[in-house]
């Protein structure tokens, strides 16, 4: 019983993370920031919401250390800490386009099917 403790705390570790990223907002931070870092201008900018919005999504990266910050003058940018991050979102974009995938199947089969005859 002695590991109960630890990998619990690996599991609430894991589970912070993918908090972290489970906002539309940040989703779309990390996907300009896997690219090169910016400024909150310039992600205020490219995302079109004001600057309040974008320095509280950050903050929560920040906080799990997804994004890190560095002084450039009186400007601060930010950056993915990790490039696995840009993995990672690729990784979830072939799981939803599998998901997605899967639906059009469906989709396509509920269509056919209400087109035979003696169906209403």
């Amino acid at each position: 019983m002695a590991m109960a403790r630890p990998v619990a705390d690996l599991q609430t570790f894991k589970a912070e993370f993918f908090k972290a990223l489970a906002h539309p907002l940040r989703i779309r931070v990390l996907e300009i920031l896997r690219h090169g870092e910016r400024s909150v201008q310039e992600l205020q900018s490219a995302l079109g919401v004001d600057q309040s919005t974008v320095s509280q999504q950050l903050a929560v990266l920040r906080a799990r250390n997804v994004v890190g910050a560095r002084k450039e003058g009186t400007t601060v940018r930010y950056a993915v800490r990790d490039p696995l991050v840009g993995d990672l979102l690729d990784v979830a974009r072939r799981i939803f386009n599998n998901q997605l995938a899967g639906s059009r199947t469906m989709l396509r089969q509920l269509q056919r099917e209400a087109r035979r005859p003696g169906r209403r």
